[in-house]
């Protein structure tokens, strides 16, 4: 196994920094002090916004391809250090080893991707002379960098959703200040090493793993231009009701559904469902929590999940053969096997699962559960998945959109109909046809309605938002 370090520093204005090791990170599965990490203080937050700010300029100026060349020395590095960065994760988010290493795969596509963007920034030549009075007028705009950005990253994908931010930010030239979840910063933190051995300008990037609090500093400060976050909704709406007068890009959760009709390939859509429920302990925003199965394939697929269920291995994260690892930690566990034991105490059916041990929780199928409990109304972010049954295809769609989240759902049908039909009416940020809502792929426009945020991520997309239109208009005549 690779090697972690007893202690790592923050980067502050692009440099490794070391005021202390307050910050004491566990092994997700053993419950012990794997590494400590410096832990930023408001003077040192204060120092960082104040070196975006000197930065902006410089990283506005800097050439399309030596953005470029940094993401690249960026997909390169993490290709060297790749059994480390997944070994980080196996230790500080307990991901199962296998889950780990795919993470690492979509990091380097991520900033791959971003890569390849930095230099088509474009812009577009348009006309203006729709009427008498604008003849001998054209217009030009293009994107500018909007400026210092804010980002708060979470704890379930610390590589990729940290990627998301910070490719598309050197991408369009935005310095940037980075709160990495407090559980797992590592992730972050090596990212910021890598960035140290670049030529960006001083007060490009700081990396500052810091205590809750200190996300108010990231929020309020005007020299921020832009808050991206991703984390829980209640955190999300209440951080974007304090930003004051920036824009708010937020990646929050939901109760995901998937609906799996009469005609579906009832072997696929097992393999699919039980990644997507699953996957690293169901702690992923876009998991599936409700599974609406046709009337007539009810029992049958019924089975065929609760057995597979079953068969799925539980334990440590760095064995291979370990799909179910900890939760992030035992608080979140005991939360989710309240919810489970009071969606069978409303008269929900216990399918299998449901036994707790520490952090570890079992992967649990649940039937019939009242759409008020907090197991089917709210975001289990957990290995939870509930099972009910539809006859009419538009009721199913009703049972999707009755939640006030909408990330994204899956639909496992051949009828391009229903296809359409599902596209048309789901109140979603995306449909996923013959898969589940966990899937995505990392230059996609990605993110949710309602409740579950505001804006989309996605490489081109969040370069999108993190620049500005500046017309040009010229008079001929």
């Amino acid at each position: 196994m690779p090697h972690l370090e007893d202690t790592y520093p923050l980067y502050l204005n692009n440099k490794a920094t070391q005021p202390n090791t307050d910050l004491e990170v566990t092994d997700k599965y053993t419950g012990e002090v794997a590494f400590r990490t410096a832990l930023a203080t408001p003077d040192i937050i204060e120092e960082a916004i104040a070196g975006t700010v000197r930065a902006t300029e410089p990283m506005a100026k800097m050439a399309s391809y030596e953005r470029r060349d940094v993401l690249q020395h960026c997909v390169d590095r993490f290709r060297e250090r790749y059994d480390e960065l997944a070994y980080s994760l196996c230790v500080e988010a307990g991901k199962p080893i296998n889950d780990a290493e795919g993470e690492v795969d979509r990091l380097i596509d991520t900033f791959r991707i971003a890569a390849e963007e930095a230099t088509r920034n474009y812009g577009e030549v348009q006309p203006l002379d729709i009427s008498a009075r604008a003849k001998g007028y054209m217009g030009m705009w293009k994107r500018v960098p909007i400026g210092p950005c804010s980002f708060i990253s979470p704890f379930n994908f610390p590589l990729n959703l940290a990627a998301h931010k910070i490719a598309p930010a050197i991408a369009v030239g935005c310095p940037f200040v980075m709160k990495p979840a407090s559980k797992t910063p590592l992730g972050a933190l090596i990212m910021g090493e890598v960035l140290a051995e670049t030529d960006l300008p001083e007060g490009a990037f700081s990396i500052l793993p810091t205590s809750r609090d200190g996300a108010d500093l990231f929020t309020e400060d005007e020299r921020l231009k832009l808050l991206s976050f991703t984390g829980s909704p209640d955190v999300g709406w209440t951080l974007k009701a304090r930003a004051g007068k920036k824009p708010v890009v937020l990646e929050l959760g939901g109760n995901a559904a998937v609906v799996v009709d009469k005609d579906a390939d009832l072997d696929h859509a097992l393999e699919r469902v039980i990644i997507g429920a699953f996957y690293q302990s169901g702690q992923s925003c876009i998991g599936v929590q409700r599974i609406i199965i046709h009337a007539d394939i009810y029992d049958t697929f019924k089975s065929m999940l609760v057995e597979k269920t079953k068969s799925l291995v539980s334990g440590d994260p760095k064995d291979r053969d370990t799909f179910i690892g900890p939760m992030i930690s035992e608080k979140e566990a005991k939360r989710l096997k309240g919810w489970i034991d009071d969606a069978v105490d409303a008269g929900a059916k216990l399918l299998c699962g449901g036994d707790r041990d520490g952090a570890m929780l079992q992967a649990t199928l649940l039937e019939d559960v009242p759409r008020d409990c907090d197991a089917s109304a709210e975001e289990a972010f957990g290995p939870l998945a509930n099972l009910s049954r539809f006859s009419d295809f538009d009721e199913a769609l009703k049972q999707v959109n009755d939640s006030r989240y909408g990330l994204q759902a899956g639909i496992f049908t051949r009828d391009i109909h229903r296809i359409l039909d599902a596209w048309d009416d789901l109140v979603v940020g995306g449909v996923v046809v013959n898969d589940v809502s966990s899937y995505r792929v990392d230059n996609m426009p990605y993110g949710g309605v309602k409740d579950s945020g505001l804006g989309r991520e996605g490489i081109r997309f969040a370069m999108e938002d993190m620049t500005e239109i500046r017309n040009l208009i010229i008079r001929r005549d």
